[in-house]
């Protein structure tokens, strides 16, 4: 790797190990741009486009961290290319408190995700997030899981 990519590199380790893991929320003042873009992919669904400045991501890891305070991301693999770093992501905790509407169910999720964060002079300026959300709405049990899908469908 490069020394950019390795600067990147580190930047997304701030993002996942000070950030959402160490809940050193002011962390995101230092390492997100204020015009910072996020593409949220999902699966049979168009990909939705937001802005997303520090203030923006502290009420999102707020919000997450009340629904699941447990709630750790483990980094399983990265690869760094020019201003892009692309991590694949498990994240695991406990549905504790209200999600989305969703009563707390006490169940523990174990998802996996890819991220890619594009950076610039030291600041993530855009990402592209996709969670696997049937997994975890499967996990919460909101959906039957895929052996009961496919017993259904026989």
């Amino acid at each position: 790797m490069s020394g950019a990519s390795d600067e990147n590199v580190a930047i997304v380790g701030r993002f996942v190990n000070d950030l959402w893991n160490g809940r050193n929320l002011d962390v995101a003042d230092e390492i997100f741009a204020s015009d910072c873009i996020t593409h949220q992919l999902r699966s049979g669904a168009p990909t939705t486009s937001a802005a997303r400045d520090p203030e923006t991501l502290k009420q999102h890891v707020r919000e997450w961290l009340k629904s699941f305070p447990d709630l750790r991301f483990n980094v399983e693999q990265t690869v760094a290319d020019d201003d892009r770093v692309v991590s694949h992501l498990t994240m695991q905790g406990t549905h504790s408190g209200e999600w989305m509407g969703i009563s707390p169910t006490g169940k523990h999720i174990d998802i996996q995700m890819i991220t890619i964060h594009r950076i610039e002079a030291g600041k993530i300026v855009e990402d592209w997030v996709l969670v696997d959300s049937l997994g975890l709405f499967q996990q919460l049990g909101l959906v039957p899981g895929r052996e009961e899908i496919f017993a259904q469908s026989k």
